[in-house]
């Protein structure tokens, strides 16, 4: 969903004096669905009056697209950090919808939330919650029955860890992205320095950190670069702020490959099925 026709009305918009309804920051032009959730908040009930809810279909893109300091960074670190805006996330089933077979999330967006659920987002993982339709509607392979939706609505009401259920810190999804260098060094592999002493980057060699917002910088740098890389060195000036949220890796489980001993028995029995079978034929 691109916003190509309304580009220049809404930059003017978040251009102007309070930065109107797109002050957080604007996506890329090809993708408005965070555009459309910083509409959807400047409609939200005041808190004066109740505050309000709202939530919104996404696909999976709004969660991570957009490195620390773009448009969709920013527009997520307003929503989670500055608004604390963002109550719980919910991933439903694939093949849910009549065009597209993309993996889709509810934005659960509540500018009034309960003491227990401030500075903190739930995760919820319904996508092996659905039942088969008996016949396909285009894409649309699977729907929810009403027992399902209850069961879904259940857990966001508990707002407790379980299987499906992931409670995180609004922080735990931020990061700051440092730049680090490495020195030039010329022909004789010395380091070249400024006229100050100070040893030049060599900008092939320039890399950056995504540091977690819950990990010290330094710490880090210490412990996870220093061993590898001796002569690096941080440009702090250079330091972003990102947020994202990697909702998969939350609810990974690890598979164990097969043993290969199964494998080759599975081989050895297939081998000797087709062996039997040309012997059948004459071959």
């Amino acid at each position: 969903m691109d916003w190509k026709k309304i580009k220049d009305t809404v930059v003017a918009e978040a251009k102007g004096r309070d930065g109107g309804r797109f002050g957080a920051g604007l996506p890329r032009v090809s993708d408005g669905q965070l555009l459309f959730i910083e509409h959807m908040v400047s409609k939200m009930r005041p808190v004066g009056v109740g505050g309000g809810r709202i939530a919104v279909f996404m696909n999976g893109s709004p969660l991570f697209t957009g490195a620390a300091g773009s448009g969709e960074s920013n527009i997520r670190r307003w929503l989670l950090e500055e608004r604390d805006l963002a109550e719980a996330i919910v991933a439903m089933p694939n093949d849910f919808f009549y065009n597209t077979g993309i993996a889709t999330y509810i934005w659960v967006l509540n500018n009034n939330k309960p003491v227990e659920r401030r500075g903190k987002v739930q995760l919820i993982n319904a996508n092996g919650v659905f039942t088969k339709m008996r016949k396909s509607l285009g894409s649309k392979r699977n729907e929810l029955s009403d027992e399902q939706i209850r069961a879904i609505v259940k857990e966001y009401e508990a707002f407790e860890e379980s299987k499906t259920s992931k409670i995180f810190d609004v922080r735990d999804f931020g990061y700051t992205t440092v730049t680090v260098e490495r020195p030039l060094r010329d022909e004789n592999g010395e380091i070249v320095t400024d006229r100050k002493g100070r040893p030049k980057p060599d900008t092939s060699l320039r890399d950056t950190e995504n540091i977690p917002l819950t990990r010290n910088i330094d710490e880090y740098f210490e412990h996870e670069v220093k061993p590898y890389a001796p002569d690096a060195w941080m440009d702090r000036k250079k330091d972003k702020v990102g947020y994202e949220i990697p909702f998969t890796r939350y609810f990974y489980e690890y598979t164990p490959l097969r043993p290969s001993t199964d494998i080759l028995d599975d081989i050895r029995s297939l081998e000797a099925s087709i062996a039997d079978s040309l012997a059948k034929v004459g071959l």
